[in-house]
């Protein structure tokens, strides 16, 4: 699979909000992080534990990738997109920097840069 590939299904997982299908994206010694946000969430249980407190609390998610560039050896994945989120009704549109590591068709580490005012209001 490409890593296109990958990340279109992994952007439909995460739509459907589907936890199992999500976490089938991961290595097991993966490391997801939201930089504004502390730690780091290391190996699939703790990404796991991470993204069902996450996706329990809204209604709905969408990721809508606007650019993306692969490194030449399809290794390393980065997009510019904005994360529709619903919670408790109401919509966040969360302008994020993504990049992706990838390692046998998985994703290996996970960095997403954003302006956490957009959930604080301030």
């Amino acid at each position: 699979m490409t890593p296109e590939a990958l990340m279109d299904e992994f952007v439909a997982a995460w739509k459907a909000k589907d936890i199992d299908a999500i976490m089938e994206f991961f290595t097991d010694d993966a490391e997801y992080i939201n930089i504004p946000m502390e730690p780091p969430n290391r190996g699939k249980e703790e990404i796991r534990t991470f993204i069902e407190g996450f996706t329990g609390a809204m209604e709905s998610i969408e990721f809508i990738v606007h650019k993306q560039l692969v490194s030449d050896d399809g290794t390393l994945l980065m997009n510019e997109r904005t994360d529709i989120i619903d919670m408790g009704g109401k919509k966040t549109d969360l302008k994020v920097m993504g990049v992706f590591e990838l390692r046998d068709g998985k994703i290996s580490a996970w960095r997403d840069y954003f302006d956490m005012a957009a959930f604080t209001g301030s």
